[in-house]
């Protein structure tokens, strides 16, 4: 599809997947002060999404870390944590920038690659303009997904548009599936196939594998699930900008040849999609990881909070998916941003705690407002609000970090967040649309040991505002 807005990268990882594993499951509890300690003595094993605030996430699990890249744009960038309760707050690390001006701009959807003793990113970039994306390889040095790594070559260049572009494993065979919008069809894109001689090489033809997708822009992000010999393509449909952007997915036995279109079998109807109940849109391209100990399956995708057609305010998401009777997986539905779920069999878990705003850890000063008409936008279903300036909101908390995530909305403004006491941060609320439980302060670390976050009303906005609300809801802690 054109995306010209678009400013996310993904990471696809195409990991095997074999072992059936239980539902997932969402506890989401009332807001009271019973409930917050419940939640915080469970911590150590459970997690709250996202996992990064970025778009497009692709995460895996390989010796003792987890590993997520999310879009940059301009670069490559990889964050890596011991557990998957303690992502959101891991430090990026870029791994790659390039000086090329036809390929550093508008860079998407790298994807790993283990062979032998490197690592291959295989990514999307382009000059600028959007019809220019082409696919490209990066070589590690050693073996360390972490890099340093250097550019190894262009891939699959049949001189259009391509992008999202991953190797799959058939058969023992390699093969690399990407998405372009196929030389005077004159209809959506469509996702290609073509051999691959080593990992940075196609060899052949291509061959356009027709997909199904409930809507005409676009069938993009192809990643491969596998089990018992089954390879599934999982793909993404309908604009990522939009609330009903999904996946779908094709499937081919074991012993059939890829590189034949009608041995792709396609299945009815998306396979994972949006669910309002939840408050969740546009969930999509996606990439899957097991759990550390290789007995559960994972999904990871993006999602919105809002049903507005934008492509900003795509957050990283996972949760656990199961199998069903005729072999085929089982995605479920997606939970709610805030919904605490079981940390992956095997993690070790971190001393990690959820507050809420109505918890007996938050005191406030000055007018506050609070309720529960923000719904599904909201940790639990409520949050306070002042628009009064010089109101304020303390947190309590014992820990080494600390983020904040609630609404953003066109009518809020600008607060002043400290930190014992130091240097106030200004941070604007506001949004040209109205979204929840969004990132908008992370800490810097701090010493081990009780701390207090002063969150104050600047009663100040910016000139796109209508008013000075700051929302006090979901507190992280580290």
């Amino acid at each position: 599809m054109p995306r010209l807005q678009r400013c996310s990268v993904a990471l696809a990882i195409a990991l095997s997947l074999i072992a059936p594993v239980a539902p997932a499951s969402a506890a989401v509890a009332p807001a009271s002060a019973g409930a917050v300690a419940e939640a915080s003595a469970a911590a150590t094993q459970s997690f709250r999404n996202p996992v990064n605030a970025g778009a497009d996430p692709s995460l895996m699990f390989h010796n003792g870390d987890y590993y997520v890249a999310t879009t940059r744009g301009d670069r490559i960038g990889i964050w890596r944590s011991r557990s998957l309760a303690t992502l959101l707050a891991a430090p990026e690390q870029v791994v790659w920038r390039d000086t090329d001006t036809s390929r550093n701009t508008q860079m998407w959807a790298p994807a790993f690659r283990h062979v032998g003793s490197r690592w291959y990113i295989y990514y999307t970039a382009s000059d600028g303009v959007d019809a220019n994306h082409r696919m490209y390889v990066l070589e590690s040095a050693a073996d360390d997904p972490m890099g340093p790594y250097s550019f190894k070559a262009k891939i699959a260049d049949f001189g259009e548009y391509a992008i999202d572009g991953e190797p799959i494993t058939h058969n023992g065979q390699s093969y690399f599936v990407w998405t372009s919008p196929g030389r005077g069809m004159g209809g959506p894109q469509q996702l290609y196939i073509a051999r691959m001689s080593n990992p940075w090489t196609v060899t052949g033809g291509r061959v356009a594998i027709p997909a199904n997708g409930g809507c005409t822009e676009v069938r993009e992000g192809p990643t491969p699930l596998y089990r018992n010999g089954r390879t599934f393509l999982t793909y993404s449909t309908c604009d990522t900008g939009k609330p009903d952007y999904q996946l779908w997915m094709k499937s081919i036995a074991n012993g059939a040849d890829p590189m034949v279109a009608a041995n792709w079998t396609q299945h009815a109807g998306p396979v994972f999609s949006r669910n309002d109940t939840t408050g969740v849109w546009g969930p999509g391209h996606h990439s899957f990881f097991r759990s550390p100990d290789g007995t559960e399956d994972w999904i990871a995708y993006h999602g919105k909070n809002t049903s507005t057609n934008t492509y900003n305010f795509r957050t990283a998401r996972v949760q656990k998916f199961t199998w069903n009777g005729d072999g085929t997986p089982n995605f479920g539905r997606p939970l709610a941003a805030g919904a605490t779920q079981q940390l992956p069999a095997g993690d070790p878990g971190a001393a990690t705690s959820v507050i809420d705003d109505f918890s007996p850890e938050v005191t406030y000063g000055g007018s506050w407002q609070s309720g529960s008409a923000c719904g599904n936008q909201c940790f639990w279903g409520n949050d306070h609000w002042s628009g009064q300036a010089g109101a304020t909101a303390t947190v309590t908390f014992t820990g080494t970090r600390v983020a904040l995530l609630s609404v953003r909305d066109t009518g809020n403004g600008i607060a002043a967040i400290s930190i014992d006491g130091g240097p106030e941060q200004r941070v604007d609320y506001h949004s040209a649309i109205r979204v929840g439980e969004q990132l908008n302060y992370m800490s810097p670390v701090l010493a081990p040991g009780q701390h207090t976050l002063k969150v104050r009303v600047t009663g100040e906005r910016n000139s796109a505002s209508t008013s000075t609300v700051i929302s006090m809801d979901r507190i992280e802690v580290y």
